[in-house]
């Protein structure tokens, strides 16, 4: 999605891989290359829900991150008035939208680097502080409509482990 930002100084359609290594000009900074691993922070503010080809912003997020960068995400929850009511949302998220960069990122062809999920909140609604009231479990909460307005979530990339490497080899040759 490449939407014009009047104080950006470039914007991305994060829909494709990213343009590393290319020269790429600015207003500010003039010709500048960005490289894998350049970042240590990327913020995506009700971004995700709009894109199309998730898999691809995703690794182009994990590629800018260098290991142990933080990427924070903020999300509706599948469940809330918030995740299909803009006619440009293309997805909504759950709490278990995160397990194919997390714990099954070898599924979306990683294998050197995946995300770690460090941190994930729920925002509930008012609706949804009654019924923690009642069942004090955000996990059984989230299951009703309504409850959750939006996820806030903090991943963390990290090399992969050698023995992690060998379970992803075993996957994607379908021993």
């Amino acid at each position: 999605m490449s939407t014009s930002c009047p104080s950006a100084d470039r914007t991305f359609d994060f829909n494709h891989p990213f343009p590393f290594d290319t020269p790429l000009l600015t207003s500010r900074f003039g010709e500048v290359s960005i490289q894998r691993n350049h970042f240590d922070y990327i913020l995506s503010d009700n971004v995700l829900e709009h894109i199309q080809d998730l898999i691809t912003a995703m690794t182009n997020c994990i590629e800018l991150l260098e290991v142990g960068g933080i990427l924070e995400v903020m999300v509706p929850h599948d469940l809330s008035y918030g995740a299909w009511q803009d006619p440009t949302h293309v997805r909504a998220f759950n709490e278990r939208s995160w397990l194919y960069y997390t714990d099954w990122c070898w599924y979306v062809g990683w294998t050197d680097h995946r995300f770690d999920l460090i941190e994930q909140i729920y925002n509930i609604t008012e609706y949804g502080t009654e019924l923690m009231q009642q069942y004090k479990d955000i996990t059984k909460v989230a299951r009703y409509p309504r409850a959750v307005d939006t996820l806030h979530v903090k991943l963390r990339k990290r090399a992969t482990t050698a023995e992690e490497k060998l379970q992803y080899q075993a996957f994607n040759s379908g021993a």
